[in-house]
């Protein structure tokens, strides 16, 4: 289905989660006791919106991706930016694979202003791509809401759609990868796409947790183990 891409040299050392802690997860100290416990509690709120507070911790770069219009195209990779105003750096290497629709595409086919699926590994908002698929299916979802993007300052959404499942608990559940993480990836950003999804996570009724990042809202969204959206919180 894929093509293979054509070998690019990109550039090493691009930081995306040490850029991102600089952006939401400082408070500067204050004299003033209140205007500190102020900007604590608004950094709070910022920090999850792009990491998502309370949910499954994880060690390192984890499976997941991200949808939008291509941007900024080099020989390194591309800059994606979501329809909530997300900007993800997207890195290429010779092993990144290429489809279009339900086919396969030479790389030449990326170019600005396309819509295109990310699946990779996921840095905070670096993604090192494994596939990029250019016209991505639409949403088989029933369950689909519309996503909040994330503003600084703001507090968080707190609405469920569709199935949650009963014994859910943030930080349940093991961190899968493959093809698939690649699926339950696909599946909940056709249906919320916006934000960028770092990590899928097996819980305990074989269904599946997808973690996003970069949107207000959902945090969470909900994968049967058909791999159909079924929920979001």
């Amino acid at each position: 289905m894929f093509s293979p891409k054509p070998v690019r040299f990109f550039l090493a050392g691009l930081a995306a989660a040490a850029v991102a802690g600089g952006a939401y997860g400082i408070v500067s100290a204050t004299s003033s006791s209140s205007t500190a416990t102020a900007s604590a509690a608004t950094a709070r709120v910022e920090f999850r919106g792009l990491h998502g507070a309370g949910s499954n911790a994880r060690s390192g770069p984890a499976a997941g991706g991200s949808t939008g219009t291509v941007n900024d195209v080099s020989t390194s990779g591309f800059t994606l930016v979501t329809s909530a105003g997300q900007k993800v750096t997207v890195q290429e290497t010779s092993s990144t694979a290429y489809a279009e629709g339900t086919g396969a595409a030479a790389a030449s086919a990326l170019t600005t202003g396309r819509t295109a699926l990310v699946i990779g590994t996921v840095d905070s908002t670096t993604i090192m791509a494994a596939q990029v698929i250019l016209q991505p299916p639409a949403s088989a979802s029933t369950t689909a809401s519309t996503v909040v993007p994330f503003t600084r300052g703001a507090a968080s959404t707190a609405k469920s759609v569709g199935q949650i499942p009963a014994n859910y608990q943030q930080g349940s559940g093991t961190i899968v990868g493959g093809t698939t993480a690649s699926k339950a990836t696909q599946a909940a950003l056709a249906a919320y796409p916006g934000g960028i999804i770092d990590r899928v996570v097996r819980l305990a009724n074989s269904g599946y947790e997808v973690h996003n990042i970069g949107v207000n809202w959902p945090h969470h969204i909900f994968v049967g183990q058909n791999f159909k959206v079924v929920g979001a919180d």
